[in-house]
């Protein structure tokens, strides 16, 4: 593994990290609430999350030919599959796969692209908040932003606007200019909802109806 492999599994394992400590605090009805992911409630990202800490590049595509390479049907398959009936089993299964670097087969950066994404796809709808480190948030975004949509990134999204970032040296795309963080502008590329407040800029106003 090269030092950049590293590095990404160090941030991804210290962010799984940070967020077993923000689910510890949960009381038992929150984890019934609708997370940023619309058809998932919170223990059902965390169960996803499972899936993926476990999922290796031979398993993966086993598993697509079962789900008949239908992608949200496999990823259905996960969530039930790790989706215990107490949450509190769920996020102990979650601490047990924290160090795991498995990964379906897929460009290292996705890695940091789920935890980032799914960890406020948790937090946000429970009113937590977290520090992300810019730079590898900087590096999901860059990676959203060369992939199509239908890969699950956010290139389309953010096809004819200017997006430049205001906690880091970091700009992409022509068009009227949208101003956020790097963190506001990986949500919205990546289609989650964000507040009209988050973003300045000539563009802003006509972005954030969009998303």
């Amino acid at each position: 593994m090269t030092s950049r492999g590293h590095h990404i599994w160090s941030v991804v394992h210290d962010e799984r990290r940070a967020l077993v400590a923000d689910l510890r605090r949960l009381h038992p009805e929150q984890w019934h609430t609708p997370s940023l992911c619309t058809q998932w409630d919170i223990h059902d990202v965390l169960a996803h999350l499972v899936d993926g800490a476990k999922t290796t590049r031979r398993g993966f595509i086993r598993r697509m030919l079962v789900a008949r390479f239908d992608f949200d049907k496999e990823t259905a398959a996960g969530v039930e599959r790790e989706r215990r009936a107490d949450p509190q089993d769920t996020l102990a299964a979650f601490e047990a796969v924290l160090p795991s670097t498995n990964t379906p087969p897929a460009p290292l950066p996705t890695r940091l692209v789920e935890i980032f994404l799914h960890g406020e796809d948790i937090r946000r709808p429970l009113g937590l908040t977290s520090h992300y480190p810019v730079a590898q948030v900087i590096d999901a975004l860059a990676y959203q932003l060369r992939t199509s949509t239908g890969m699950g990134g956010g290139k389309e999204s953010a096809a004819g606007w200017r997006l430049i970032t205001t906690d880091a040296e970091f700009a992409h795309g022509s068009g009227p200019e949208i101003h956020g963080t790097a963190l506001t502008l990986l949500l919205a590329v990546s289609g989650r909802p964000v507040g009209r407040a988050d973003l300045t800029g000539p563009g802003a106003e006509d972005f954030a109806s969009q998303r």
